[in-house]
């Protein structure tokens, strides 16, 4: 059963929420964060990719960068712009882009919940992206950056995050740069502390919707210090990992569409006779169209839309190959665009749903040469391949809002 506890956070001053809190560092190239810090020196951006604050060319992956990073947390920290609740509690963060409310519970995750599989992962992790947020977590003696976890729906819970909601006012209420209105409520109440508490006890998988490799390095960073430690009891402030737990009907899935930039050799017409064998098609005109339900896709090519719908004999009943990415990939990437690796192939190129439609009609006017948009994988799909054990195929999930760094510091001690 799951563990999650509450824990006594390092917020920022009432007045200063909005300037500091900033999207997740990996969000930015280096030269896009360089611009957000000089706009905003309280950006947490600052701290995030610390590179900012050397010169161009500086080696981001240096050892002064990183205790740069530890030294700016903890200067805002003893400057009050960081200051930390006298108890543990938890935290309501609310979220609403384009109309659309989601509402999570910030806590801490247990690592041996991760180890043991109670927290299921549908992606694998690249140990080179792991290495700099395990550098950045040790080196800051603390987490910065929130896993985003989900669970099925429970109305216990449900019922003890809308009284807090009802009961008190936010602390922190702004919209951040990407349109997002963002609202805070402390859950610093035992009774409601220790019901959620209990709560999550009685509920036996937990679910990484995004943030795996920052998952993973936490759990390492972890594993590290439990080897350092004369005294490891498991039950430390490293041994947890700051996370915003949301239900599973609060959570949204975007598409995550695919750019192509040849036909492999093929021409217009014989591309369009393989795609016909797998696919029921028909032409849409130049209006975009989206993908209207599962085994549904849209394809632009030659500055018109098309209608596919996956074939019968190409639907298959399984948790990961079930998959439209999965069906898509199998049955074209693969044998058709010969694109059989998509996480190194460089002839192809991944679209957030949030950027729309029209980016993919842009990338195929610029430098691609067909684009398929996706319907969304279902956050029913993403549990039962957790529950499987198994992984999705790369891009299968782009999630929106983001959650925003710098408004929640899980720190493993209370001082430096």
């Amino acid at each position: 059963m799951a563990t999650i506890r509450p824990f006594k956070a390092f917020r920022p001053e009432v007045s200063l929420a909005a300037r500091c809190a900033a999207l997740p560092y990996d969000v930015y190239n280096s030269t896009e964060a360089r611009k957000e810090v000089d706009k905003e020196p309280l950006s947490f951006l600052a701290i995030d990719r610390p590179e900012t604050q050397f010169e161009v060319g500086h080696d981001m992956y240096a050892d002064d960068v990183y205790q740069k990073a530890h030294d700016l947390l903890w200067q805002r920290i003893d400057d009050g712009t960081y200051v930390q609740d006298s108890v543990p509690c938890f935290y309501v963060y609310e979220q609403t882009m384009n109309g659309r409310t989601q509402t999570g519970l910030v806590g801490c995750a247990s690592v041996d919940d991760y180890i043991n599989n109670v927290i299921k992962k549908h992606e694998n992790t690249l140990e080179r992206k792991e290495q700099d947020r395990i550098r950045h977590v040790d080196s800051c003696n603390a987490q910065t950056g929130p896993i985003f976890l989900g669970y099925r729906n429970n109305k216990e819970i449900d019922k003890t995050v809308e009284k807090i909601k009802y009961m008190q006012r936010p602390v922190y209420e702004f919209t951040s740069g990407d349109g997002t209105l963002n609202r805070v409520w402390v859950c610093a109440d035992e009774d409601d502390v220790e019901k959620i508490s209990d709560t999550f006890e009685t509920i036996d998988s937990i679910y990484i919707a995004d943030g795996h490799h920052r998952c993973a390095s936490a759990v390492k960073v972890a594993l590290k210090r439990r080897g350092e430690d004369p005294s490891p009891t498991g039950d430390k402030e490293y041994d947890f990992f700051l996370s915003v737990l949301f239900p599973e009907n609060e959570l949204m899935i975007m598409d995550y569409n695919r750019v192509v930039k040849d036909l492999n050799g093929l021409t217009d017409q014989e591309f369009m006779d393989k795609i016909t064998e797998k696919y029921d098609v028909e032409e849409a005109g130049s209006d975009a169209v989206k993908p209207s339900g599962k085994y549904h896709v849209s394809m632009y090519m030659n500055d018109k839309w098309y209608k596919l719908v996956a074939k019968e004999s190409v639907r298959i009943d399984d948790a990961v190959e079930g998959l439209d990415v999965s069906i898509l990939q199998n049955e074209i990437l693969g044998p058709v665009l010969g694109i059989k690796d998509p996480k190194n192939d460089s002839r192809i190129d991944f679209v957030g749903g949030i950027r729309g439609l029209k980016e993919l009609e842009r990338r195929c006017h610029e430098d691609m040469k067909v684009a398929f948009a996706m319907y969304p994988t279902a956050i029913s799909e993403l549990f039962a391949v957790a529950d499987a054990g198994r992984l999705m195929p790369p891009k299968s999930t782009w999630f929106e809002p983001k959650l925003l760094s710098g408004l929640f510091i899980h720190a493993f001690e209370d001082d430096h």
